[in-house]
């Protein structure tokens, strides 16, 4: 990482730096990234060394208060160094990006699209609990309850990195509150993750290749909304892939953000494929394929969120839905390293 900063601090010399103001930004904060990172290895480090010294004063002094502190003080350092060491594991090509996170509702009517939004909100729990800044950006609410369909923005450090492993099939089991017999039920979501793309990553889209429709907004917004044709919707006519945004008051805007979640999605079909251009991919991708699940929720008969993938698995079902979901992104991310 050393010969990294080092790099990027001889970029930062150069003349010509702040001629791209933009490429210009993006490497100050990477550059401030690396220098966080090692800053705070080196604060650990020396905490490390004085835990030693701890140790030899409490045996010294024997007393049951020092003991506690250095268990407290053991345990903190255990935290950080896990977290440390978590950050380190996010070295992919777009893991510091914004993730643009889609959520899709299974078949099953109100039973499903409920399962949809309280996903929506363990989401957005977590972001809230990371500092992390959460926009909305399309929302297809039924007139029933729940969502069929939501895309949000979560801005901050590294969000793609984390969230990357939550793209899946997420499985609910509880007793229905819909159903008046108390039977239960179960039900699926889809999670989509794509990295938000700066205008300095190679993809090229033709603008021949694009179909563009604009409508009326739908849901909350106001007066404005509902009478104005603000919503766009964007067609990649060679793959089938559909964007949309309707979140914004102005058309401009909601073009912008949809064309920011069809690059991420295009991009991501690429790198499936193994494709050196957007050109090359062809075929439909309308259609998140429904395959085996990620991870089960099970509310009834006992309590208990397990992942498919890793075997992490919480009996503390409340605290997950309130955006406690550390356990399973960390999980993740060791098993795929």
């Amino acid at each position: 990482m050393l010969n990294d900063v080092e790099e990027y601090e001889s970029y930062v010399q150069e003349p010509t730096f702040w001629d791209d103001m933009k490429n210009a930004q993006n490497l100050l904060k990477k550059l401030k990234s690396f220098k966080d990172t090692i800053d705070k290895f080196n604060t650990l480090s020396e905490r490390v060394d004085n835990f030693g010294d701890f140790i030899e004063l409490v045996r010294e002094e024997d007393e049951a208060e020092m003991f506690d502190e250095l268990i407290e003080e053991m345990d903190s350092l255990k935290e950080e160094i896990n977290i440390l060491k978590i950050k380190t594991l996010l070295s992919g090509e777009f893991d510091d990006k914004n993730v643009i996170m889609s959520i899709h509702a299974g078949a099953g009517g109100t039973e499903a699209q409920d399962w949809a939004e309280m996903l929506l909100r363990m989401y957005k729990r977590w972001a809230e609990k990371h500092d992390f800044k959460v926009k909305m950006l399309d929302l297809n609410r039924d007139t029933e309850g729940g969502i069929k369909q939501v895309s949000i923005l979560i801005q901050g450090e590294n969000t793609y990195g984390y969230l990357k492993g939550e793209r899946g099939v997420h499985r609910l089991v509880r007793i229905s509150p819909f159903d008046s017999a108390n039977r239960r039920h179960t039900s699926f979501a889809s999670v989509d993750i794509m990295p938000e793309i700066d205008d300095d990553v190679d993809i090229e889209i033709k603008e021949i290749d694009l179909k563009i429709d604009t409508y009326r907004s739908g849901g909350a917004g106001g007066q404005h909304v509902n009478t104005t044709d603000s919503a766009v919707r964007i067609t990649h006519i060679p793959t089938g892939v559909i964007a949309q945004c309707q979140n914004e008051r102005s058309q401009l805007f909601n073009k912008e953000a949809a064309l920011k979640i069809l690059k991420a999605r295009l991009i991501e079909i690429r790198e499936i494929e193994h494709k050196e251009k957007i050109e090359d991919i062809q075929g439909n991708y309308t259609k998140i394929e429904w395959g085996s699940q990620i991870r089960s929720y099970v509310f009834h008969p006992y309590s208990m969120v397990k992942d498919h993938r890793t075997s992490a698995e919480t009996a503390n079902t409340s605290a997950v839905m309130d955006g406690d979901i550390d356990l399973f992104i960390n999980e993740y991310l060791k098993y795929r390293k």
